[in-house]
């Protein structure tokens, strides 16, 4: 059983995050600034996005509503880019009349951080819901 302690509490990318014992066993670089909070999702969001290619702001948003299914607005994705930017994992580049936002050393690392923090929390349920999708996925066979 996986216990939450509230001094673990991290400010992190946008908001904070728990981190418990045993997360931060199976994966101690998580402990440091650069893992991303796992209740919004916006800024790993982005983060992922940008590990693909370059963007600026309105395709990122365009992108975060056909997988959301809601496109962020204005005043939320903007926020969260100048954030990312602050902290250094985000760099923003002028081409043409856009913003372009890449991904930094550092972003690359949070990045990577997030995915492992993600796959330890979220994984089993992931593999267990694949699990209960293969007997619906033979019958129909």
């Amino acid at each position: 059983m996986i216990t939450y302690e509230s001094s673990a509490l991290k400010p992190n990318i946008g908001c904070p995050i728990l981190l418990n014992r045993e997360l931060r066993a199976a994966v101690p670089s998580l402990a440091n600034e650069s893992a991303c909070d796992m209740r919004g999702m916006l800024s790993f969001m982005i983060l992922w996005l940008l590990s693909k290619r370059p963007m600026y702001g309105q395709e990122l948003a365009t992108e975060i509503g056909k997988r959301r299914g809601d496109k962020p607005k204005p005043g939320t994705i903007y926020p969260a880019l100048r954030d990312l930017s602050h902290k250094g994992m985000i760099v923003s580049r002028l081409r043409g009349h856009y913003n372009v936002y890449e991904l930094t050393e550092l972003g690359h690392g949070g990045l990577s951080d997030s995915l492992k923090y993600f796959r330890s929390a979220f994984g089993e349920i992931f593999e267990s819901t694949m699990a209960m999708r293969e007997p619906e996925a033979r019958i129909r066979q």
